[in-house]
């Protein structure tokens, strides 16, 4: 078996400053802001609030705060102190019923950091307290918690170009961009953080690319979401945040015309709602096998509905499942809907399949309130579904979601993006730190896109068991080879999916070709989910 794995040294996207790879929320409230009040202590005489000679022996007491949160529910608190050569009690109110306690001499420099359990705004609040003078001084500010939670969605369609829906009708242009209304659209809130979308490019006269990013207050990155050739339709999952106009913009990267559908299924606030935990890839529903299922295709314009709470780790209060759905065998071209189970099929689609294609595609999906997962055939002729649930969401959920970047993970054609270099090989894997930034990290979103292939094949993605140092000796034993697929390719064809993937122990992700031809790999990083 070929392996091939990530240099020793520093990760991919290295030397890229912190605020390339990752947001960075700062909070500041300076000493100016100091509030002084007197205390009544046995070392001193009784001062009342509005006294002239509050802390007459400490004058200059006061407190300049500084906060930044580097994960998606954690604040680092560095406090300066400005005071005479005293012992000081420095009490930190966190905001959410905790505290923490310092004891200092005179002017000093504490710093503190706490993990929040939910996401959210909180009140944090500084007190020092100079008994010997009688006198209390406090600064605060409002925190808000980088990360944000998830809460489902009926699959519903916002966009699509071919009848207006969303935009006015009519194709994006060649290197054109369409604006979608997100904030206060099908009941999504105005304070929305991030949405998820399965977006799907068709009448493609050209190849070209699909990228989705924020509205007002970004910039277009040079990754892309999904690819396209000629005169095909690709659907992908999308997880974007929302610029601060409360729209996402959809550039096609080609130079023809296409038409763009995206539909929502879910959106992140910093409400308290659900937290995401990965798994591994667990198989649900199988047509070939009957399992979960009947044996045998899903016949045309069918549904089949599957159970998903309380099963194979998937907590009974899960309010929504992260899957990778894959069509095989199938006789005509088509679409599968996934959607909650007891509902009825949504006009929105999961994936789009040709005749004879093996097609994957990540979906988000909430679970109805018979614990189930439906999907719906949208073709004329029957096909083989594989349903593998990879990850839930439920209120108990500890992770949350931090958007970062994105940037470019890994990128198997330029020789400078990983060492040794070289294509993924056949039957191989190439390994990546997920994010060295990421912290308390249990999954991170990536888009992975297979590329220059000669051959059929498919791509596994799965967590490293092993450390790095064990991944990098020459003798490292190989991990053991993952079953389930993250997508599918066929001679010559690009192939993009979405991937939520765990990093596992060790923060580690392996890509693996179990095709038997070498290909290339491009892996973008858009954020992680984080539990502190």
């Amino acid at each position: 078996m070929a392996s091939a794995t990530e240099g020793p040294a520093t990760p991919a996207g290295a030397g890229k400053s912190k605020t390339e790879r990752a947001a960075v929320q700062t909070w500041h409230s300076p000493a100016e802001r100091t509030v002084r009040t007197a205390q009544s202590t046995s070392k001193s005489k009784a001062f009342a609030p509005e006294a002239a000679s509050i802390g007459e022996g400490n004058p200059d007491l006061a407190i300049s705060l500084g906060g930044a949160s580097y994960s998606a529910l954690g604040l680092e608190l560095n406090t300066k102190i400005t005071s005479v050569d005293v012992a000081l009690e420095v009490v930190v109110d966190w905001g959410d019923g905790k505290t923490e306690k310092q004891t200092v001499k005179g002017s000093a420099e504490p710093a503190f950091a706490h993990s929040y359990a939910e996401v959210g705004e909180y009140q944090v609040s500084v007190t020092v307290t100079d008994a010997v003078n009688g006198v209390v001084a406090e600064n605060g500010f409002m925190y808000l918690t980088p990360g944000s939670d998830f809460t489902p969605h009926a699959p519903t369609r916002l966009l699509d170009t071919r009848d207006g829906t969303g935009v006015k009708a009519g194709k994006v242009a060649a290197r054109g961009t369409t604006r979608l209304k997100i904030a206060e659209n099908a009941q999504i809130p105005a304070d929305v953080r991030a949405v998820v979308l399965n977006v799907t490019v068709t009448s493609t006269t050209t190849d070209g690319h699909v990228t989705v990013f924020p509205g007002k207050g970004s910039t277009q990155p040079i990754t892309s979401n999904l690819n396209y050739s000629a005169g095909q339709s690709v659907p992908n999952l999308v997880i974007v945040p929302v610029g601060t106009d409360g729209y996402v913009e959809l550039f096609n990267g080609g130079w023809g015309p296409v038409d763009l559908i995206a539909d929502v299924t879910g959106y992140f606030t910093r409400s308290s709602s659900s937290g995401y935990t990965p798994m591994p890839p667990a198989r649900f529903a199988d047509t070939r096998a009957g399992l979960g299922t009947a044996k045998g295709q899903l016949a045309a314009r069918s549904t089949f509905s599957t159970q998903i709470s309380g099963l194979n780790g998937v907590p009974a209060d899960a309010t929504a499942v992260a899957l990778n759905v894959t069509v095989t065998n199938p006789k005509q071209a088509g679409h599968l809907s996934v959607y909650p189970g007891g509902g009825q099929p949504p006009t929105a689609s999961s994936l789009n399949f040709a005749a004879g294609e093996t097609v994957a595609n990540a979906v988000i999906v909430p679970i109805g309130p018979d614990g189930k997962i439906s999907v719906f055939n949208g073709a004329w002729a029957g096909t083989d579904v594989v349903v593998d649930v990879v990850g839930h969401y439920a209120k108990d959920g500890k992770a949350a979601y931090r958007p970062y970047g994105p940037y470019r993970m890994l990128d198997t054609r330029d020789p400078g993006s990983w060492w040794p270099g070289g294509h993924l090989p056949a039957r191989g894997y190439i390994s990546q730190w997920a994010n060295p930034e990421a912290r308390g990290g249990e999954a991170y979103v990536l888009n992975t896109t297979v590329t220059n292939t000669t051959e059929a094949g498919f791509l596994s993605v799965a967590p490293s068991p092993f450390p790095w140092l064990q991944n990098d000796r020459p003798d490292a034993p190989v991990p053991p080879r993952p079953d389930a697929s993250t997508l599918n390719w066929t001679a010559g064809k690009t192939v993009p999916n979405l991937v939520q993937a765990s990093g596992g122990e060790h923060g580690i992700v392996n890509f693996w070709n179990q095709g038997w031809k070498d290909a290339d790999l491009i892996v973008d990083i858009f954020g992680a989910y984080e539990a502190y």
